[in-house]
């Protein structure tokens, strides 16, 4: 099982959950991550070419990581790579809010594997963890 989920950039709360089989990719899962009224979108690496399927032309500016190998390459010795670099903290600073509801569930609910069940149980296990969990995702530091 999968668990993508999108957080509010400025509470760090869970408007979305979205439970889904292991072999789905992230990025066909992103336009269903959004609740309309974002006009920036951000994800990890796995998230490449979001903007730029059609269910999500023109609605949302997607601000996507890097992938790590070329993070890695970039080279500090130029002005250019040094800000890209910077921009890449920036990003990860946003996406933050994200990985904040995973170690709740993950590490204090205790739901790092799953037996599978059935989709359905597991995903509304996983709503459920996220609504028990907004008290510690809006006491994120």
């Amino acid at each position: 099982m999968k668990a993508h989920i999108g957080v509010d950039a400025a509470s760090g709360l869970v408007h979305t959950v979205i439970g889904t089989t292991a072999n789905v990719n992230d990025v066909t899962q992103a336009q269903a991550l959004l609740h309309g009224d974002e006009q920036e979108g951000y994800g990890d690496a796995g998230y490449q070419g979001a903007g730029k399927r059609p269910e999500a032309q023109g609605k949302v500016r997607w601000n996507i990581a890097m992938r790590p190998g070329k993070r890695r390459a970039l080279d500090m010795g130029k002005e250019i790579d040094r800000l890209r670099d910077q921009l890449e903290i920036i990003k990860v600073r946003i996406r933050a809010k994200v990985e904040h509801p995973f170690h709740i569930i993950k590490n204090r609910f205790g739901l790092k594997k799953v037996r599978y069940r059935g989709l359905a149980k597991k995903a509304a296990q996983l709503m459920t963890l996220c609504r028990a969990g907004a008290y510690f995702f809006s006491a994120s530091p």
